[in-house]
């Protein structure tokens, strides 16, 4: 047996969804949309790498029989949020800055100063020199990927994500468990930090008065969560309804529309939408929303 092939069914037997990566690179190995011939798993519509992405081991051994394919792990589908620790980026003279900490020692002064310890879970080196860390999402959670938002160099990735497999290869390394362990839960403080409902209560109760605050802050915190939530098939109308449901609450002062905008452009790549879309949708809800309550709520 091949070891690529055995890192995706190692992956698999933990319960984490893989699928093929171009050999000796991070890129997907499967067709993109442009390219579908609506054949085979895209019968019915070109599915992506996230929806296809499997635990079956036949389909495992059928696809990594054919070639020494890298191995991704989806996150979403996995019930994963995995905490990627970066190294510095090079400057075009091809050297690092000795200021610029590393992700790894951003993460531990955050936990520090939320006053754990570094938690113990399944972690992977990747090929550039970082850490991987690997966490269960709690049950009903649905978090999309994030970049900056815990701490410098330090992203995470969950619905719309993936990273690459222990056992995966490429020209600058290999990606190599680091430990045995399972992953463990994602820890409640990592959790507030992610989720983009609280975020944005948290930005809404200072910037809106007293008076106005609590009732749209609690309106935003639970739009922003319906969002964040929704299936695939219903985001973009799900997005399209709060942004209207929230543009009068810009309209009548109580809510900055840079607040609203910031929530719920979040909660809508968490739950699996482009930033394009999100753009999009939003603009032509808010718009017309505002326009359409310009008159105070009991106004005659």
């Amino acid at each position: 047996m091949n070891a690529h092939l055995t890192a995706a069914l190692d992956a698999a037997a933990r319960g984490w969804h893989v699928f093929p990566l171009r050999p000796g690179t991070k890129r997907p190995a499967l067709h993109g949309e442009t390219a579908c011939p609506g054949t085979g798993p895209c019968e019915r519509g070109h599915r992506k790498w996230e929806q296809r992405a499997t635990t079956d081991p036949g389909r495992i051994r059928a696809t990594w029989s054919r070639a020494p394919y890298n191995v991704g792990i989806a996150t979403g589908p996995s019930g994963l949020v995995v905490v990627d620790l970066d190294l510095p980026k090079n400057d075009d003279k091809g050297k690092g800055s000795s200021d610029a900490p590393c992700g790894a020692a951003s993460f531990g002064a955050l936990c520090e100063r939320a006053g754990h310890a570094v938690p113990d879970t399944y972690r992977t080196r990747t090929a550039s020199g970082g850490t991987h860390l690997y966490f269960t999402a709690p049950p009903g959670v649905r978090l999309g990927n994030s970049a900056g938002t815990v701490a410098p160099l330090v992203d995470t990735r969950a619905w719309g994500g993936y990273v690459v497999a222990a056992g995966s290869t490429t020209p600058t390394g290999a990606y190599e468990a680091l430990c045995d362990s399972v992953a463990a839960p994602l820890p409640g403080w990592l959790l507030t930090i992610l989720t983009p409902a609280q975020r944005a209560a948290e930005r809404a109760s200072v910037a809106v008065p007293v008076q106005s605050r609590s009732y749209a802050v609690t309106a935003l915190a639970n739009e922003s969560r319906n969002v964040a939530s929704a299936v695939t098939g219903q985001r973009e109308s799900t997005l399209f309804r709060a942004a209207r449901a929230l543009g009068r609450f810009v309209a009548w002062g109580d809510l900055p529309r840079s607040v609203v905008e910031d929530a719920l452009q979040g909660a809508g790549e968490a739950a699996g939408l482009s930033a394009s879309e999100c753009r999009s949708t939003l603009r032509s809800a808010l718009n017309w929303s505002v326009a359409h309550n310009q008159r105070r709520r009991g106004a005659a």
